[in-house]
């Protein structure tokens, strides 16, 4: 079965096809197929290649993303990256969509229905939802009647305790559905996984911290979540690439009461506060850490930590205590000061890093000293896997 899988982010689409047999391996092949698309104000930057070493980069004006994707994807079939014949070889499509309400808590085939869903919910994620479903009406063009796989990242979070999922506004609120839906759950529950692999055990009280352009933490708790930094949208929570996250509401109400729209508001929440904001340089962590001596730049790095160790103590006590402690994602998996950071500030719970370790780009790796009371696990996602699983797995119910 060939598996095509489309993961759209705030800042970039990733593409992967798998190529699977009848049974599932116990992890993650290499791709047949991968793509990366970056996506900058003029430009996009397409990064692809195959598992025979085929590869190819090249920067591309922006005209609009659907005509990106669609040039991407192309070269599945054309071109030396091709893997396919024909784009009719693919056998299913899994897609990522972020926001998935409490309709959906597990991954479901798309029908007309369910877009009209990923759509109705796309104020509650503009980032994301549009993205997501431009993907699955550009494969309908392509692709035809081929079955499609929604995968929500909400639904690792649906079975959250309500003292954690509910805000404490009016009531009323719930019976709108006004509540912590959480995001990055399809990494969350893989790093999960993984952890309990790597550690030998699936009885963990682990702390995640998905750290990329936008981040979030999760409190599993024997492979469930417990608690998570995200909430009723992904703007909640940690301070991100160029989303503020969690600020005093009241902030709102007073630039309201100025004379700005929701409109405005929801633009400089989402696309001018945190990395970017702050530092006036770049949502990019890379490129303000390059700026030395830049009094901004040091004030978004302490912000971030500030935000980050914070956070972590918050899940801690929702725990009760902390088995492991893993870092994902493009700052967590690439930023050992980051994580050397996070993790001095634990320091007094007997957390030991091993700095070898940790400076020397650690993949799936026990990173903490031996007399550690608390392991520290490096783990690369594997989202575009995480997709492509369930997608042979409901595809095989039907």
């Amino acid at each position: 079965m060939k598996i095509l899988v489309l993961n759209a982010g705030s800042s970039s689409h990733k593409l992967c096809l798998y190529a699977l047999g009848h049974t599932l391996p116990a992890t993650a092949p290499i791709p047949a197929w991968e793509a990366q698309i970056d996506w900058y104000p003029d430009q996009a930057v397409m990064e692809i290649k195959t598992d025979a070493g085929a590869s190819l980069e090249q920067k591309v004006a922006l005209t609009s993303r659907r005509d990106t994707l669609s040039q991407v994807l192309s070269t599945l079939w054309q071109g030396p990256t091709q893997v396919l014949k024909s784009p009719h070889e693919i056998d299913a499509v899994g897609h990522r969509v972020v926001h998935g309400g409490q309709t959906y808590q597990a991954s479901t085939i798309v029908t007309p229905e369910v877009k009209a869903e990923i759509d109705r919910l796309k104020q509650l994620a503009p980032n994301h939802n549009p993205a997501n479903l431009d993907g699955i009406e550009l494969m309908e063009k392509l692709l035809g009647q081929v079955p499609q796989v929604a995968v929500f990242d909400t639904a690792f979070h649906s079975q959250m305790p309500d003292a954690a999922a509910i805000y404490p506004g009016p009531y009323d609120w719930v019976n709108q559905g006004i509540r912590r839906y959480g995001f990055h759950g399809i990494s969350h529950q893989y790093c999960s996984q993984r952890a309990a692999q790597i550690l030998g055990r699936d009885d963990l009280r682990l702390i995640i911290c998905h750290l990329g352009n936008g981040g979030s933490l999760c409190a599993v708790h024997h492979g469930q979540s417990i608690d998570t930094t995200m909430g009723f949208t992904p703007l909640d929570g940690l301070m991100m690439g160029t989303r503020s996250g969690a600020v005093d509401p009241g902030i709102l109400i007073y630039l309201m009461r100025q004379g700005y729209s929701a409109d405005q508001l929801d633009h400089l929440l989402n696309k001018e506060s945190g990395l970017k904001g702050i530092s006036g340089i770049s949502h990019d962590l890379r490129q303000i850490s390059q700026a030395a001596g830049d009094q901004r730049a040091q004030l978004a790095q302490a912000l971030y930590l500030h935000r980050l160790k914070s956070c972590i103590g918050s899940m801690l006590m929702g725990l009760g205590g902390v088995e492991a402690v893993v870092f994902t994602a493009g700052i967590g998996e690439h930023a050992a000061s980051i994580r050397a950071a996070a993790c001095e500030a634990k320091g007094f719970l007997g957390l030991r890093l091993d700095s070898d370790k940790n400076n020397n780009h650690p993949v799936d790796q026990d990173i903490a000293t031996v007399d550690s009371a608390i392991r520290v696990l490096v783990i690369h996602t594997q989202e575009d896997w995480a997709i492509a699983q369930d997608c042979w797995q409901i595809l095989g119910q039907h």
